[in-house]
């Protein structure tokens, strides 16, 4: 407990250090005076739905500004993706500008078919002014004919900013491209184009400190509502179905084991005749504490990432907080990692808690850095923003093997010197008692394909917004309603969990450590079938980069996700296993 207070009393601090250090740019009063120049940066371009798949602005042929200057970009925003430089045009504070004229340019026949493919897939391009996010489509596609052959392509070429402000700030930007100037891209031709931008000032009465608050208003639909009502009955439901057998069946064992003598029960059956082997040690008893350190702070991690989303931290479009969080929020809790992890291990007679603690702290980064190897060669391959330089990875390095590792080894050895005994309720007996055939379903398969469909079905819809926002390109707002449906995964985990572990003992199988872990964790399984639904049926993915950077991530996820439903279904599991035989005193 000592350790664990002190844990808390550094990570708290530092959580403040965090939220504080990322500033929501609404708090920034930017002030300007006429004709100043508002900050107006291109950042990137991409097929619409995949912004998992963006590029730099000017890998499109676009007209180019005499001088390109990159913005100095923060940590955060570098591992977003986000590559903001200068525009074609300029924008004065209060200067009306209507059909300025940006550049001209003659495209080749190459740049025509670029421009030609980028409208094809749905390309659209995102802009800052003064910080505030704009986006606009490339062109449009006119598919009046049936042959795909003879669909018609058109460039936009008229950009209409209109700006509205209050006194000296900007409050909200919006883009409008005109339909009418427009050029048709013809194959194989070389062609001229001209950039026009029209700049309109509006006055408005909102304040500065709302400008951000179309982005970060969550707006709750009646899908969600139900769904979480949903949720909380199928919760309701499965509690007093197992609260039921527990009051009628379990206490009605206990009742009947103190009115036995030790003649008779010799003839006991059931989870009662097991209570000299439930309590025996699992296999592998170095990866077990591994699994439990690691998914018991990916379970902290989460938690504290939905508190500072529900402190709007994460508001939408404020490029990379959430990023750096979730870096600062993993450093941290790998403290409480290496303490579970080895208290645990010592616990269960564990000879080499330092092995241990390595391996704790490889369960979950070092398929991480594998797969983001693996992704990031292909980015630099297809030369888009979500590539990391050299320096950027060599700077995540620094910070895991000198911040991250320490605090495990930290936490590893307040662990070491905390630990006491294993609580079992009932004494071990030295010879393993046989576990007797069980039917195919009690097999582990066929449980976690049990253990994990309820926790699923309680998360799908908010899933499918998680989804949504992650793989294409919606802003996700709902962060209370996330932690909602996060406590009911919890807790549904938690009580089927409980209930598969105790028919596993009623059937005198004593094997439940292993079992209970990964029927805890089935439902990492089930969010990463979901993802060949989601990508089959509610995406556009196409092209090896969408498609590899979907599976890839989503994989480690799904992996993080099993950990954690997993430590958390052990440990209720656990609790449950301790409570019902401590009625039974064995001599």
């Amino acid at each position: 407990m000592g350790m664990e207070k002190s844990l808390a009393l550094v990570a708290v601090p530092l959580l403040v250090i965090c939220s504080l250090s990322h500033v929501r740019s609404d708090l920034l009063e930017h002030r300007y005076k006429v004709d100043d120049v508002v900050p107006l940066y291109v950042n990137k371009v991409g097929p619409f739905g995949s912004p998992s798949e963006a590029y730099g602005y000017y890998s499109l042929p676009f007209c180019r500004p005499d001088r390109i200057e990159e913005k100095q970009e923060t940590f955060g925003e570098i591992l977003n993706g986000d590559r903001l430089v200068t525009a074609p045009f300029t924008v004065k504070f209060l200067q009306w500008k209507d059909q300025e004229v940006a550049c001209a340019k003659k495209l080749t026949s190459e740049e025509v078919s670029q421009f030609q493919a980028a409208i094809k897939q749905g390309y659209y391009f995102q802009m800052y002014c003064d910080d505030l996010p704009i986006w606009g489509f490339i062109g449009k596609v006119d598919r009046s004919s049936t042959n795909n052959s003879e669909h018609k392509y058109f460039l936009y070429q008229h950009f209409q900013l209109q700006i509205f402000f209050n006194k000296d700030q900007v409050i909200e930007t919006r883009l409008w491209m005109h339909y009418d100037d427009i050029v048709e891209l013809t194959e194989g031709r070389e062609m001229d184009i001209k950039l026009l931008y029209s700049v309109y000032w509006i006055e408005t009465s909102a304040h500065f400190h709302e400008r951000t608050k179309k982005y970060s208003t969550p707006s709750l639909s009646a899908i969600h509502f139900f769904s979480i009502i949903n949720s909380c009955w199928t919760l309701l439901i499965l509690f007093v179905c197992l609260l039921t057998y527990y009051m009628r069946i379990v206490r009605k064992d206990f009742y009947h084991f103190i009115l036995e003598d030790a003649a008779v029960d010799r003839e006991q059956t059931g989870w009662k005749c097991i209570h000299s082997d439930v309590f025996r040690f699992p296999k592998y008893r170095l990866l077990f504490a591994a699994a439990l350190g690691s998914g018991a702070q990916l379970c902290i991690l989460v938690t504290f990432t939905l508190l500072l989303g529900l402190l709007g931290v994460f508001y939408p479009y404020n490029r990379g907080n959430l990023y750096v969080a979730l870096i600062a929020l993993y450093t941290m809790t790998s403290g409480f990692a290496g303490y579970l992890s080895v208290l645990f291990y010592c616990q269960i007679e564990g000879k080499n808690w330092g092995k241990n603690l390595l391996l704790t702290g490889f369960l979950s980064s070092v398929p991480l850095f594998l797969i983001f190897c693996f992704l990031n060669a292909v980015a630099v391959f297809y030369k888009a923003n979500a590539a990391l330089s050299l320096g950027t990875i060599l700077i995540l390095l620094l910070i895991w093997i000198s911040l991250a590792l320490p605090l495990l080894v930290l936490g590893g050895i307040a662990g070491e010197k905390s630990h006491g005994e294993f609580q079992a309720s009932c004494e071990t007996s030295k010879w393993p008692r046989e576990v007797p055939s069980l039917q195919w379903y009690r097999g582990t398969l066929p449980q976690m394909v049990l253990a994990g469909f309820l926790p699923f079905s309680a998360i799908y819809i908010q899933l499918c917004s998680i989804f949504a926002s992650l793989w294409g390109g919606n802003a996700y707002t709902l962060y209370s309603t996330m932690f909602v449906v996060f406590i009911i995964l919890l807790i549904t985990t938690s009580v089927i969990t409980v209930a598969l572990t105790h028919f596993q003992l009623a059937a005198e199988d004593h094997r439940w450590w292993w079992r209970s872990f990964f029927c805890g964790g089935s439902v990492g399984l089930y969010v990463y079938g979901f993802c060949f639904y989601y990508c089959n049926w509610r995406s556009d993915f196409s092209g090896f980069l969408q498609l590899s950077f979907f599976f890839g991530y989503m994989a480690w996820i799904s992996y993080c996700i099993f950990l954690m439903c997993g430590s958390v279904g052990f440990y209720a599991a656990l609790l449950y296993v301790r409570h019902i035989y401590s009625s039974i005193k064995s001599d």
